[in-house]
C-alpha cells in the first residue's frame, strides 16, 4: 500500500473516532434555522499525534505567522510576533476534516463554529490560497495533504441539498443591506477613480459597459441574466435604447418590473422570466454581466448559437464574467454552499462561444483589482449589518457569508480569480471604432426621458 493510502486510512480512522463530536452542516437550501446550534460539545483529549498533525498542517502552508490552538486551549505553534490570525479548533474531527479536504470542509467548520479565525480573515485567506497553490513539493505528509485536499468529491447527486441557501432567491431584503443603494448591482464595480464610493463606481461600471457597446438612441438590446434590472433600466434611461432582459429569478424579475413601472420605463424595458436559451428576435447589442459563471462550460456552444441567432449583421456584444487564468473549478465550498453550479472560465474556454460562430473579439479588459475593491466595500457594509442579517437568517449564515466575501477578496488579490469584460462582434462588421477614446469621454449627462 502507498504512503498516501496509509496516511488516508489513518486520518479516516481519526475522523471516524471524532465524528461523534460533530454536528452536520445544514443541508436544506432556503431553510432558515431558528437559532444557532451548539457545535462545541465536550472534546476528546489532545494527543501527541494531534499536535504533530497540527504542526504539519502549518508546514504545508509555509509556516505563516498564524497561531494554531487546539481544543485543550494550548497553542501548538512556536511563538509568533504580530500574528495575522489565530485559528482555534474545538474538536479533533474538525482538524482532520480540514486535512481531508481543506477547500470544502474548512468553510463548513468555520460556519458552524467548530473552527474560528480571530484576526485578519482576508489576509489569512490570501496566505492559504497562495501557499497551497505554490506548495506541491516537500515531504510525504505535505504531498499527501495536498493530494487529499485537492480531490474533487463526486457531484453526481443533487447538489442543491448541500447548499446552505440558494444564491439569489434568499430575499431582496438581504442584498439591500450591503449592495449599492443606487442601482443594486451584485457584480464588479468600475473604480475609474480609486476614491469613488461604491455607488459612484457602480454607476461608472454601467457607463463603461454602455460605452463599450457603443449604444445610441433607438438601439435594441437583449440582456441575459439581468439581476435586479439595474443595467437594463440604466441603458434605457441614459442611452435611449429599448431593452429585453431575460432572468430566471422570480424575486429579481418582480423587483425589476416594480422599479421599471415606478420610473416610467416599462415601455422601454421588458423583463422576461425565462432562460437565456429562449431568447427570441434580433438585436443591435447583446450584453451579459455576471451570468456566464452560471452557464457552465458544457453550454458555452449553446450560448454561442444564441448569439449567432440574435445579433443583427452589425450587432455587437459584451460578456462580463468572473474567470481564471487557466481552467480550474470554483472553490469547492463556495460552489457547494454559496454559489451552486458556478464555474469561472478561462479566456481559452470562452472561445468556445465565439469561434464556431464567426464572432470576432474586439476588446478584452481585466478588472480583477476592481472586483477586490468592490468586495471590500460589500464586506464592510455586511459587517455593519450583521445583526440585521442574523435576524433575517441565523448565525451560521452570517459566518458563511462573511467567509465567502472575505475569501473572495483574497482570491482576487492573489490572482486566483480574474474579472473579464470581452467585447465582440460579427466578423464582417466594419462599423468599428478606430480607438478606445469613446470609453473615456466625460460621463453621459443626457436628461431622463
Amino acid at each position: 500500500m502507498s504512503a498516501n493510502a496509509n496516511f488516508e486510512n489513518e486520518i479516516a480512522e481519526h475522523a471516524s473516532h471524532g465524528a461523534k463530536e460533530d454536528i452536520a452542516v445544514s443541508a436544506r437550501p432556503g431553510v432558515i434555522l431558528s437559532e444557532p446550534r451548539n457545535t462545541r460539545v465536550t472534546p476528546s483529549v489532545v494527543t501527541q499525534l494531534d499536535r504533530w498533525i497540527a504542526r504539519q498542517m502549518l508546514e504545508v502552508v509555509g509556516n505563516p505567522p498564524i497561531v494554531l490552538i487546539l481544543w485543550d486551549g494550548v497553542a501548538v505553534t512556536p511563538p509568533v510576533t504580530n500574528p495575522i490570525a489565530t485559528i482555534r479548533y474545538y474538536n479533533r474531527s474538525a482538524m482532520i476534516k480540514t486535512i481531508l479536504n481543506p477547500e470544502l470542509y474548512f468553510g463548513d467548520l468555520y460556519s458552524t463554529g467548530q473552527a474560528t479565525v480571530e484576526g485578519d480573515l482576508v489576509r489569512f485567506s490570501e496566505i492559504i490560497y497562495s501557499n497551497l497553490e505554490d506548495g506541491g513539493r516537500g515531504g510525504w505528509f505535505k504531498r499527501a495533504i495536498i493530494w487529499l485536499g485537492h480531490r474533487r468529491i463526486a457531484n453526481s447527486h443533487d447538489k442543491a441539498k448541500d447548499n446552505i441557501y440558494h444564491h439569489y432567491d434568499i430575499g431582496n431584503d438581504f442584498y439591500r443591506l450591503w449592495l449599492d443603494t443606487e442601482v443594486m448591482q451584485y457584480t464588479c464595480a468600475y473604480f475609474s477613480d480609486p476614491d469613488m464610493t461604491l455607488e459612484q463606481a457602480q454607476v461608472a461600471k454601467l457607463h463603461h459597459v454602455c460605452r463599450k457597446l457603443q449604444l445610441k438612441p433607438g438601439d435594441s438590446v437583449v440582456e441575459a441574466g439581468c439581476g435586479w434590472g439595474g443595467l437594463a433600466l440604466f441603458m434605457a434611461k441614459h442611452y435611449g435604447v429599448n431593452v429585453k432582459a431575460y432572468n430566471i429569478s422570480k424575486e429579481q424579475v418582480a423587483h425589476a418590473h416594480s422599479v421599471a413601472e415606478k420610473e416610467g420605463l416599462a415601455d422601454k424595458v421588458q423583463y422576461v422570466l425565462d432562460d437565456y436559451r429562449n431568447i427570441k428576435g434580433q438585436f443591435d447589442a447583446f450584453v451579459s454581466v455576471g451570468m456566464l459563471e452560471h452557464v457552465g462550460k458544457a453550454d458555452f456552444p449553446t450560448l454561442g448559437k444564441v448569439l449567432d441567432r440574435c445579433l443583427k449583421p452589425e450587432g455587437r456584444g459584451l460578456i462580463h464574467t468572473i474567470g481564471r487564468n487557466r481552467p480550474a473549478p470554483m472553490n469547492a465550498w463556495i460552489e457547494r454552499r454559496i454559489f451552486p453550479g458556478a464555474y469561472p472560465p478561462s479566456l481559452r474556454e470562452m472561445m468556445k462561444i465565439f469561434e464556431p460562430n464567426k464572432l470576432s473579439i474586439l476588446d478584452t479588459e481585466n478588472l480583477r483589482l476592481h472586483y477586490s475593491r468592490t468586495l471590500q466595500h460589500w464586506l464592510h457594509r455586511y459587517e455593519q449589518n450583521t445583526d440585521k442579517v442574523r435576524a433575517l437568517m441565523d448565525e451560521e449564515f452570517v459566518r458563511a457569508w462573511r467567509l465567502y466575501l472575505a475569501g473572495s477578496i483574497a482570491a482576487f488579490n492573489v490572482g486566483e480569480l480574474q474579472l473579464f469584460q470581452v467585447v465582440f462582434s460579427r466578423s464582417r462588421n466594419n462599423q468599428l471604432p478606430w480607438s478606445r477614446a469613446h470609453l473615456y469621454r466625460e460621463q453621459v449627462t443626457q436628461s431622463e426621458p
